[in-house]
């Protein structure tokens, strides 16, 4: 173990509930299981303290509350969870909100828990595009839930859209761009996520609605013009932000740091060790409450998996990757930017990461690193 303060830390807080689910959705969530909510904080608090007590946990570098739907716990309910949370000052701490859940007065006890950034899952600005995507939220929602958070002083809002969906044409995707930038005042980061067809979810069920290939590369470059015109700038392959909005804890992971995660469903990660929580929320609450490990199982990379997996993770990321991990291949330097003797994905190249990263060999720098250390440049912003 690392002696505490001497490393970046990032801790995750996983909240299960929803109050529908999404007809994308295949994470670990849950529709009919609020009479849990009071319990399931409870036992978030109680397994947040045991982990930063018994494995001697440096105060976290930046805190991600995520789900599910986080806003639909009662105010009080993050808060709670955050106090026993340690933190650096100036620790990024963002919770993702439901545009519907937003209030002056949820907002502002989230400020005074130290919450400073704000996650809204808009998905789309065009009220047939929602709908299609099985989502339930309107607009106008969206439109308030901004206003409230810059009223409530959050200067850090980012916002997630989802493109490729059923009924959307370019010019819908172009108007809900052009709707996010003139939203006053326009959020510092926008995720931009193809739709994936997931097993078992109602979309994947129905083949009519299933996206196309070539259009959903059709919008991602419409996304990357639109906003590069806006002055965002990517950071990863689905994220461009304002420079100096980053989302600090999402780049830890992208950099094999390590995180701390809490609740069912929860991942962990520290020094090339792997593990992860029970999924649902019984059997989590359950474990806690009776003094036991929540913890359903976990797994050690070697070395050589490690140096790996920094290559597929720093690929996708505008920090690139080693030159040489292109092995030489002509065909695959055409589809990166050369910076120094790091390589860069172009725009084309984005559109092909998993592909590409499939094709990447690790170089001798990395697999002579032993696995330990941080081996990504500028994987982690400065505090």
């Amino acid at each position: 173990m690392r002696a505490a303060g001497s490393w970046s830390l990032g801790a995750y807080v996983h909240v299960p509930f929803c109050a529908s689910r999404c007809d994308y959705c295949a994470f670990a969530t849950w529709v009919d299981r609020d009479h849990l909510m009071e319990r399931y904080v409870t036992a978030c608090v109680a397994e947040a303290q045991r982990a930063w007590e018994s494995e001697k946990l440096p105060p976290a570098t930046s805190v991600f509350v995520g789900g599910g739907t986080p806003s639909r716990l009662a105010i009080g309910g993050i808060e709670r969870i955050l106090a026993v949370i340690p933190r650096e000052p100036c620790a990024e701490v963002t919770v993702e909100c439901n545009p519907e859940d937003a209030s002056t007065e949820r907002f502002a006890s989230w400020r005074d828990a130290g919450v400073n950034r704000v996650s809204f899952g808009a998905q789309s600005m065009i009220p047939t595009v929602l709908a299609g995507l099985g989502r339930h939220h309107d607009v106008a929602s969206t439109l308030s839930a901004v206003t409230l958070a810059a009223e409530a002083g959050f200067t850090r809002v980012s916002l997630d859209l989802i493109f490729g969906g059923p009924g959307e044409t370019d010019a819908a995707f172009e108007a809900t761009l052009d709707a996010v930038l003139g939203l006053q005042p326009p959020p510092g980061h926008v995720s931009c996520y193809a739709l994936t067809v997931e097993p078992g979810t109602p979309l994947a069920a129905d083949a009519a609605r299933h996206p196309d290939d070539d259009v959903q590369a059709r919008r991602y470059e419409i996304a990357d013009a639109v906003l590069e015109a806006a002055g965002y700038r990517w950071y990863e392959v689905s994220n461009w932000a304002i420079p100096g909005q980053e989302c600090k804890h999402n780049r830890l992971y992208w950099s094999q740091g390590d995180y701390r995660g809490i609740g069912c469903a929860a991942h962990s990660h520290s020094s090339g060790q792997r593990w992860w929580n029970v999924r649902t929320p019984e059997r989590y609450i359950s474990a806690v409450e009776q003094l036991r490990s929540p913890e359903a199982a976990r797994e050690v990379l070697d070395p050589s998996e490690r140096a790996f997996e920094e290559l597929l993770l720093a690929v996708r990321t505008a920090d690139g990757v080693p030159w040489a991990a292109l092995g030489g291949d002509r065909a695959l330097e055409e589809l990166f930017d050369r910076r120094g003797d790091r390589a860069v994905l172009n725009l084309r190249g984005r559109l092909l990461a998993n592909e590409v990263a499939a094709r990447l060999v690790v170089p001798p720098s990395l697999a002579n690193a032993g696995g330990e250390g941080r081996l990504l440049r500028n994987g982690i912003l400065p505090q």
